[in-house]
């Protein structure tokens, strides 16, 4: 313990670094943890996911302006005309628009079969021809693309199943790599932080579509790797640090990454900021699943991966290889 510094029986510094006391406040970080796992729970159970278009189907509608609108007053002239719960943002650019129709407003407009391409273009004309009653300028139809019930609740089992095989392969990844107390530690922290990304659209009731679900296979991808570089830390110094107890080994490592992790989820931020001001409306809900991600997945790589490992004793003993049997007879003279 010669490159340690202690105070009060504690270990403040080592190999010339401060070591902080992470773990004094792990019992609060779980009790936070709880709390929002629990809300956000309670949100997906009582309002649900608010699906985008992507999973529940319905009619998407291109339509370019001779002169920029504002899309508070297209989406007010749409739903005066009948169209209720139509998504509007821009598209490209500020004079490009594209509208999302839910399913039940598709089939309301239309004539009685509302799949066939002669219903599908009439639903574009008529929602140009509300649109062209209300601006100066032309207003040109570009495109009508129509997705199916059966499409979307494809699109929905799809990316469910492909964000639990993700989980799977992380906690063997991570088990044949560490030891099977470190692959549950990370799976409970990526489980952790895609219930409360889902939760905090759940509470808005802001739009979940496919974007949302790439961020959030992205947020799990982001998770781990932090979770990766803390607990190979933590396993070098459970065997380096041999007369340390495991809160003392887990402070030490969190602090020798703490700069690295602050420094990529600050720049990582920076990005999404600006992608969240700057990438326009249809983006705008990527960025921000991204950005909850990376917040809620830097604290749960050092709160709950951590926490994990100190709520099933993990000791320098689970790390040790081991012994073969005979190789102790081998060793004797």
């Amino acid at each position: 313990m010669s490159n340690t510094k202690e105070e009060n029986g504690k270990i403040t510094e080592y190999m010339g670094k401060r070591v902080y006391d992470f773990m004094r406040w792990r019992k609060l970080a779980a009790a936070a943890s709880l709390i929002l796992v629990v809300a956000s729970i309670a949100a997906l159970a009582i309002n649900g996911l608010k699906l985008g278009l992507d999973f529940t189907g319905g009619t998407q509608i291109e339509v370019g302006y001779q002169n920029a609108p504002k899309i508070e007053d297209v989406r007010n002239q749409l739903t005066d005309a009948g169209f209720e719960g139509a998504a509007v943002v821009r598209f490209g650019s500020d004079s490009e628009v594209l509208i999302k129709l839910p399913p039940e407003v598709a089939e309301e407009q239309t004539q009685q079969n509302a799949r066939d391409a002669e219903a599908t273009n009439s639903i574009g004309d008529k929602v140009v021809g509300v649109l062209r009653q209300h601006s100066d300028g032309q207003v040109d139809l570009r495109r009508v693309e129509m997705v199916g019930p059966q499409i979307g609740e494809e699109l929905r089992d799809d990316g469910g199943l492909g964000m639990l095989f993700a989980l799977a392969v992380v906690m063997a990844y991570v088990a044949l790599r560490f030891q099977y107390k470190f692959a549950v530690g990370a799976v409970v922290a990526l489980i952790h932080d895609v219930i409360i990304v889902l939760g905090f659209f759940a509470i808005l009731r802001l739009d979940f579509d496919l974007t949302v679900l790439a961020a959030v296979l992205a947020v799990i991808g982001y998770s781990i790797n932090d979770t990766i570089v803390v607990y190979d830390r933590v396993r070098e110094n459970f065997r380096k640090v041999r007369q340390a107890d495991p809160a003392e080994v887990i402070n030490i490592s969190m602090s020798q990454t703490l700069s690295r992790t602050f420094m990529t989820s600050f720049t990582t931020l920076l990005v999404l900021w600006a992608l969240q001001f700057f990438g326009g409306e249809l983006i705008h809900n990527f960025s921000l699943a991204l950005i909850v991600g990376v917040i809620i997945g830097t604290f749960s790589s050092v709160y709950v991966a951590a926490n994990i490992l100190m709520a099933m004793n993990t000791t320098k003993e689970d790390l040790m290889p081991p012994v073969k049997e005979g190789a102790e007879l081998d060793e004797m003279p």
